[in-house]
């Protein structure tokens, strides 16, 4: 891979999945306001999908301004629930009440990636789960906050997946990677057409 790879993001699960996929690469923070977006578009009563693609297309658009010579990737994640989004827990109580509220029901995650290339968006792919939570008692969601907060505290909907929160759940349908926020086989098929990556 000779041209520079950029990820618009310091997720650290998101470098993880790269860093094992061989893809060499920098990860540049794009500091958007990601909640005045998302509440700007909830407002215009956007679909979820389209809120997780814009906000992947805005970190992507800025760094990739500020690196017009590199390939850069936008990715964001989005929880649809009963109707409303969830955002990454404010603190311990906000993610107890957010894994209450999830329990026994099922809910959508949106994971959408957006590549660019000489600072014009080249590739886009929206990937969707569906993911049904088994009803969890209040004394083991309250545990689990607790126990896992240091890890969670950045995670929409307040668990992971790739960790003790896979406890959680009852039933997944969808693709692992876009769980963990990146919809990877879709991104390397991507990177392997276009012979970014060899065949």
């Amino acid at each position: 891979m000779s041209e520079r790879f950029i990820l618009a993001s310091k997720s650290g699960i998101r470098s993880q999945l790269l860093r094992n996929a061989g893809i060499k690469f920098s990860a540049e923070s794009a500091r958007i306001d990601e909640e005045a977006i998302k509440l700007s578009m909830i407002h215009e009563n956007a679909h979820p999908r389209d809120v997780a693609d814009a906000l992947a297309e805005t970190k992507a658009r800025k760094v990739a301004a500020r690196n017009p010579d590199a390939l850069v990737l936008g990715c964001d994640q989005v929880l649809s629930a009963q109707g409303r989004l969830f955002s990454k827990p404010a603190n311990q109580q906000d993610a107890v009440s957010q894994l209450k509220k999830l329990r026994g029901s099922t809910h959508q995650l949106y994971s959408a990636a957006v590549l660019y290339e000489e600072a014009k968006p080249v590739w886009r792919h929206i990937g969707q789960v569906r993911l049904t939570m088994r009803n969890a008692s209040d004394d083991y969601i309250e545990d689990y906050v607790h126990r896992n907060w240091e890890s969670i505290r950045h995670s929409v909907g307040a668990y992971k997946l790739e960790e003790e929160g896979v406890r959680f759940f009852s039933r997944i349908d969808g693709d692992y990677f876009t769980v963990l926020g990146m919809p990877l086989l879709e991104l390397l098929s991507y990177l392997t057409l276009r012979g970014t990556l060899p065949t």
